[in-house]
């Protein structure tokens, strides 16, 4: 994952800020759909050679692999823009998260809002809501994003 991108984002000594938390995709959506094609294509090409030589059962077994290929590409697909957006202004924190289609959205006193590393969680707790922050942060990006968070909140 990028940490530079969140090291800029608390730069300053401002107490407010926006982040942007998102997946590192390295493949635009039409050059996945042609890397999908190019295999959906030859896996098919290969279960036709070997169906005209007599060997027809690989066929369906062909057809098979392609689409669990299709559902793999889709559920990567599915996940591609996932995000969290979390900002400081006002005294407020405000934090989104996308999920594959869902978005959830949830407020909170920037006072009130305790910070916690649990395992691979950045865990956010204040009034009844407890969040699960950092998914798409490596191990060391997360300790320093728990610990600047934590840090703009006491502030």
């Amino acid at each position: 994952m990028s940490t530079p991108s969140l090291e800029l984002a608390f730069r300053g000594e401002s107490r407010d800020f926006s982040l942007l938390l998102k997946r590192n995709c390295s493949i635009a959506p039409g050059a996945l759909a042609c890397v999908f094609a190019a295999l959906a294509v030859a896996v098919m090409g290969i279960g036709i050679g070997f169906a005209i030589a007599g060997a027809w059962l690989i066929l369906p077994f062909a057809g098979l692999e392609v689409i669990a290929l299709a559902v793999a590409f889709v559920l990567q697909a599915r996940h591609a823009t996932d995000y969290e957006r979390i900002e400081l202004g006002h005294g407020r924190l405000r934090v989104e998260v996308s999920d594959a289609e869902r978005i959830a959205r949830y407020e909170l006193e920037a006072r009130e809002a305790r910070i916690e590393l649990q395992g691979p969680h950045v865990v956010l707790r204040g009034a009844g809501e407890t969040l699960r922050l950092g998914r798409h942060l490596d191990d060391e990006a997360r300790v320093r994003f728990a610990a600047e968070l934590k840090k703009r909140l006491c502030t």
